[in-house]
């Protein structure tokens, strides 16, 4: 039980660490996005490179964050039954809901998009349109990177689950 803990405290830092680190494009996208609406609005400029940069930065939070995400259970879920559950009746939902969905989609995104980036990276793809960015290939970097991420969370999750799972009940909290 000890090692399935030590496991599960190790991912969830790598996965705070990731999300606080990612966590600052945000402020940053912030600053971005107010340039492009001023550039259009007041001086009727637009760029391809700042819009660009608007979506590869709301990509890199969105994939590298969704790790952080799970482990402070902010994703979406359907609560009507789950809010109600015990601890324990709730730890069978997420070990079924990581083995059955999360980790077996996690892997298939994993598997093709590795030779997605990899073909992106070949021939240093770039965006097709005047003035865009170059080096698109990073970007498409984040997708098996983020589900990585994801995969480790939902070992996480499993873990503290079959943890909760197996733990002795206590006699002394149902009388």
């Amino acid at each position: 039980m000890h090692l399935l803990t030590l496991i599960s405290e190790r991912i969830d830092a790598l996965n705070e660490y990731t999300g606080r680190l990612i966590s600052w494009l945000a402020g940053i996208m912030v600053v971005v996005f107010c340039f492009d609406v001023a550039m259009r609005y007041i001086f009727n400029v637009s760029f391809a490179s700042v819009f660009e940069l608007e979506w590869h930065f709301f990509a890199a939070i969105f994939l590298i964050g969704a790790g952080y995400t799970l482990k402070h259970d902010k994703h979406v879920r359907v609560d009507v039954f789950y809010g109600e559950m015990s601890p324990k009746k709730q730890a069978y939902v997420n070990l079924l809901g990581v083995l059955l969905f999360l980790l077996p989609i996690c892997i298939v995104i994993i598997k093709i998009s590795l030779l997605f980036v990899y073909n992106s990276w070949i021939i240093r793809e770039n965006s097709p349109d005047p003035g865009g960015l170059p080096a698109r290939y990073i970007i498409k970097a984040f997708i098996p990177i983020g589900f990585s991420l994801l995969f480790l969370q939902g070992i996480s999750l499993a873990l503290k689950s079959l943890v909760t799972i197996l733990e002795p009940v206590n006699t002394t909290e149902h009388e």
